[in-house]
């Protein structure tokens, strides 16, 4: 068996959610990228949820179809809607309350790195998905910064997060303490009850 860390960024977020995503739920990826998030997702919904993914690159969407098709997953269902646009536009396409939407922030691994996520809709984004988001529902953002254009949305994000209202919304912040080079932060916002 492969061993995989739990606390890799994404496989710890990962495990923090597995229990909290109804079966039947909506929810959304905000950065497709490779596609894990989206599995992951698929995975919990079960067969009645749906799982919308959003990627501007055409890339994340053929490398996001490989994986579910390595995986024995119809993508032609309406249950997995991969959307060629930016994140930002959520609210274009999502209608339904959500219970979960995962970001991860940066740029997309093994692809151009010239191509970031942006602070403006990266935010545009969040409250697009905190406005979709339940009671007791979850937003995780993995925010990977180590790039030029990196700390500026770190930081735009991070005042972001730290000003919405603590009657709504509890915002949770994990990070490494003995790893160099900017490794990720990960931010969870849970919408109170």
């Amino acid at each position: 068996m492969k061993y995989v860390s739990f606390l890799k960024a994404t496989n710890f977020v990962h495990n923090l959610l597995i229990n909290r995503i109804p079966e039947g739920s909506t929810v959304i990826d905000g950065t497709m990228g490779n596609g894990y998030d989206t599995l992951f997702l698929h995975e919990q919904v079960g067969e009645e949820g749906v799982v919308y993914a959003f990627d501007i690159q055409k890339l994340a969407l053929e490398r996001t179809k490989e994986m579910l098709i390595e995986n024995n997953i119809a993508i032609d269902s309406n249950r997995i809607r991969l959307i060629h646009d930016g994140h930002e536009n959520i609210g274009q396409y999502v209608k339904e309350p959500i219970s979960v939407a995962m970001f991860n922030l940066g740029y997309l691994p093994n692809g151009d790195k010239e191509i970031i996520t942006q602070n403006s809709t990266t935010i545009q984004a969040l409250s697009a998905a905190l406005s979709l988001l339940q009671a007791r529902g979850i937003i995780s953002i993995v925010i990977y910064y180590g790039h030029i254009g990196g700390l500026e949305e770190k930081q735009r994000l991070m005042d972001y997060v730290n000003n919405l209202n603590s009657s709504e919304y509890t915002v949770m912040q994990c990070s490494y303490l003995n790893k160099e080079k900017n490794p990720p932060i990960i931010v969870l916002i849970e919408k109170n009850k």
